[in-house]
Order: structure tokens, then sequence, then C-alpha cells
């Protein structure tokens, strides 16, 4: 038998998680295909309880895209899309790192990797971050970019209206 997660004994919510006095089982466990739907959504309800920094289990991430400004010799910019890394705990808030490299021109592409600004609320927990920074540089020269995450997990309703 496998016991429940750690993070059940060790995060400031281990008194607050509802699955917390269950168990995981081994798969021979589950001899029927509705047992193993019961230990998927013990584990998706108990994964839900600890969306915070303090669990192993996945926080929250965000989406970005931006275009860089124009630099290099023949006058041009890249663009670049993807999604930050998980919540990292700063001060009393959280940042996401961000690595990714930018579309090509002229046989050449550049890395934006950075840290984003803290969150910027915009109703309830729902938030976006502030980044800026520039690029590598490569082909002689690098380039400034400028722009916010889109909105964490857009289309589930806020759960904390501030």
């Amino acid at each position: 038998m496998y016991k429940r997660p750690k993070d059940c004994d060790t995060c400031d919510y281990k008194d607050k998680c509802d699955y917390k006095d269950q168990d995981y089982y081994k798969e021979e466990d589950y001899k029927e295909k509705d047992d193993h739907k019961k230990k998927d959504d013990h584990k998706k309800k108990h994964d839900h309880k600890h969306k915070h920094p303090d669990c192993s289990t996945q926080t929250h991430v965000h989406e970005f895209a931006g275009s860089t400004q124009l630099a290099g010799k023949i006058l041009h910019n890249h663009r670049f899309a993807g999604v930050t890394s998980e919540m990292i705990p700063y001060e009393d808030t959280h940042v996401h790192a961000i690595l990714v490299n930018t579309d090509f021109f002229f046989n050449h592409f550049h890395e934006v990797g950075i840290r984003t600004g803290p969150p910027i609320f915009i109703e309830g927990e729902k938030h976006v971050h502030y980044v800026e920074g520039e690029t590598t540089i490569n082909f002689k020269h690098d380039h400034d970019f400028e722009f916010t995450t889109f909105i964490q997990d857009p289309l589930t309703p806020d759960p904390i209206k501030k």
C-alpha cells in the first residue's frame, strides 16, 4: 500500500486537507476499471487542495507571447511564446521563470531567460506578471522586450473575490 504524499504532513494546509487520512494503493489492488477511476479522482481532489508553494504538487503557470523591439544592423524583431515555470516564492508573494527561444530571422535567434515581476492582481486571485529585459546576444546584437503574462487559468472561476 502506498501512503498519501508527504506534502499532507509538511505543508501549512495539512489540517485543511479532506483527504489526509486516505491512502494510495498499488495498481494490482484495483481489479475493476471503476476502482482505477476512484484512485485517480482521489489524487485529483488531493492535488486540488494543495495548490500552494509549500507542497510538491503543481501550483499555477501563465501563458505568454511577445515580440522584441527592433534591433540589429538590418533592423528586425523576433517573436516568442510559451508557458512560465510554476510559481517561485519571492518575499511575501511569488514570481515565475521564463526560458524560451525566439523565432528565426536571417539565420539566427535569441533566448529569452528572465524572472517575471510579482503578481499584478486583476480581480480576486486572478493576476498577470509584468516582464521586461533583453535577449541573449547573437549575430552581434540583442533585443529589448516588454510584456505581461496572460491571466493564469482563465476559464476557471476565481474562488476568492477581493
